[in-house]
């Protein structure tokens, strides 16, 4: 998993559950307590997400030993009106970012100081 962000107050544009299943896409094996690290939720609160998105039919789950492997159904649609035939698998796009890909691309704040000033915004 990647470094735990700095706690946040206030509201924020993604929800806990995307928050969750972007954290299962990053991994299929992660663990409950790495989810709630990364989420800054409890472990509780993920527990009650992973079993919404299971009875949503959004993730599934198989069990080895003590580890979980979860499957993500990517072209199952959101459920909110609005967002009318968007695939899980569109918003992941949105969420998710291949290792590699996180490091080469600069900040929003970092493109702007390296980019030129020439007046123009």
């Amino acid at each position: 998993m990647v470094a735990v962000p700095e706690s946040h107050t206030g509201w924020t544009f993604v929800t806990n559950h995307a928050r969750v299943l972007a954290a299962i896409a990053d991994n299929p094996n992660v663990r409950i307590r790495d989810i709630a690290a990364h989420c800054r939720l409890t472990e509780r609160a993920v527990q009650r997400i992973i079993s919404d998105l299971e009875e949503g039919g959004y993730l599934s789950h198989t069990r080895d030993g003590r580890t979980n492997t979860y499957r993500i159904e990517p072209d199952k649609v959101l459920r909110h009106p609005a967002e009318a035939g968007l695939s899980v698998a569109s918003l992941l796009s949105l969420l998710v970012r291949d290792e590699t890909e996180r490091g080469a691309q600069p900040t929003a704040r970092s493109a702007r100081r390296t980019a030129p000033d020439d007046g123009a915004l």
